[in-house]
């Protein structure tokens, strides 16, 4: 089973950037599609973008054109560049696998997450 080592949260002000990771073990992103998910407190966890193995990447409407999924094969993982922050992208952000290479039901797993906060 996949483990999956998210890192990069924190705080920063409205309008920065930041980048987060998630090394990815036990499975690889270029045979699995991989994403990325986020739970806002009193919220339900959302996805805010993922990428299949052919490259299809599809992103939460609120963060098209801010946000950017990639992924490195050599060092297997999956990354989220975020810019343009806005205090409404403050959550957990969680990476995910799914079991097979498509972006399809739900991921087969998560990771601990890691905390974006945006201050406004």
């Amino acid at each position: 089973q996949a483990q999956l080592v998210e890192s990069g949260g924190g705080l920063v002000q409205a309008g920065g950037s930041l980048k987060l990771s998630c090394v990815v073990s036990g499975s690889s992103v270029g045979s699995n599609a991989m994403g990325w998910y986020r739970q806002a407190p009193g919220a339900q966890r959302e996805l805010v973008a993922a990428i299949s193995v052919g490259s299809r990447a599809i992103y939460l409407n609120s963060v098209k054109g801010r946000f950017t999924i990639s992924r490195d094969y050599a060092k297997n993982t999956v990354y989220l560049q975020m810019n343009s922050l806005k205090p409404e992208d403050t959550a957990v952000y969680y990476c995910a696998a799914w079991k097979t290479g498509t972006i399809a039901g739900s991921p087969l797993g998560w990771g601990q997450g890691t905390q974006v906060t945006v201050s406004s």
